[in-house]
């Protein structure tokens, strides 16, 4: 097998979060590049100096960040690395790690909108004013490099960029064709599958995402690479990513069918659907829930089996017979 210029190496770290440890990997190349970050909390410094003296290093040797998306713990970490010289990353991960203030109050009305057109009650309403609240466990600073779909990681031309959208509209991934290793961020899990999550257009006036629509062709767009080995950010690192994909995909589709049947009463609203779809989890995870809810209505109605129809502002779906 060719030789990689490239060590690549797997440093784990703590996050408050019910998804457990994250991953984080030390490129070893022209750069000393670290792709993403941790979260911002004490333990996850910590163990991440502890991880790096192991590997021969010091935080202060760190020259770049490469970040696969804008979640809090992939990216907490980055201004805690003084002499990073470049944070590279997909072009809508700006507005987060640059705290762009007119994004959040677009970000904070599209919820609202949201929960109007999907007959929320108004007891979930003040969860609005909590969506920033992931920002306490991230860093603020500058995109220096943008990343999109065929670039380079700086330093590390073998990394080729793949942008994955879906689980977050910045996600991109890394793929090395010399020996088919994948950095997946979040897209490719081996224990769960990644959540496609509600985010508002990244330009105002946009149409919306439609994350799970999103999702599924990014996992059918790596269905064109010979994957051999993928390096996640969170589980074990694994093989047979195809066959994973697959059965990912094919899940998807019966989860929708399951919803479809939901219908054969009569019309309901994105709420409405939730509640039967997860009824022992949309209290305490609201957000994932909807979003899991809107991205199998978005996938019944791409599909052509339901359609939809407004009850004053709220969005009813029904069976398109």
């Amino acid at each position: 097998m060719q030789t990689m210029k490239d060590t690549i190496k797997k440093i784990t770290l703590p996050t408050p979060y019910a998804v457990g440890d994250v991953h984080v990997y030390l490129l070893e190349g022209d750069r000393l590049t670290l792709i993403d970050a941790g979260v911002k909390t004490d333990d996850a410094w910590q163990a991440l100096v502890k991880q790096l003296a192991e590997c021969g290093y010091t935080p202060e040797d760190i020259e770049q960040v490469v970040l696969t998306h804008h979640h809090p713990d992939h990216m907490g970490l980055v201004e805690k690395l003084p002499n990073v010289s470049s944070v590279a990353g997909h072009p809508k991960l700006r507005p987060w790690l640059e705290r762009d203030e007119t994004f959040f109050k677009r970000y904070e009305q599209f919820f609202y909108e949201m929960y109007q057109e999907s007959g929320v009650p108004q007891q979930y309403y003040p969860l609005l004013k909590r969506l920033k609240k992931p920002l306490e466990f991230s860093s603020k600073g500058s995109l220096t490099e943008e990343l999109t779909d065929g670039g380079v990681i700086p330093g590390h031309d073998e990394w080729v960029t793949v942008e994955t959208p879906g689980h977050a509209q910045s996600h991109i991934s890394f793929y090395r064709e010399a020996d088919g290793a994948f950095i997946g961020g979040d897209h490719l899990l081996e224990p769960i599958s990644s959540n496609p999550l509600l985010e508002p257009p990244y330009e105002e006036g946009e149409e919306r995402p439609r994350p799970l629509l999103q999702y599924r062709a990014s996992m059918e767009k790596l269905l064109n690479f010979d994957i051999q080995i993928v390096y996640p950010g969170h589980g074990k690192v694994f093989d047979q990513a195809h066959a994973l994909i697959r059965r990912r995909l094919k899940k998807q589709v019966e989860r929708a069918e399951k919803v479809l049947k939901m219908f054969e009463d009569g019309p309901l609203g994105a709420y409405e659907v939730c509640k039967q779809l997860f009824p022992k989890h949309i209290e305490s995870q609201f957000g994932l829930t909807m979003s899991e809810t809107i991205g199998q209505l978005d996938y019944l109605e791409h599909t052509g089996q339901l359609k939809t129809s407004y009850s004053g502002l709220q969005k009813l779906y029904y069976v398109n017979r």
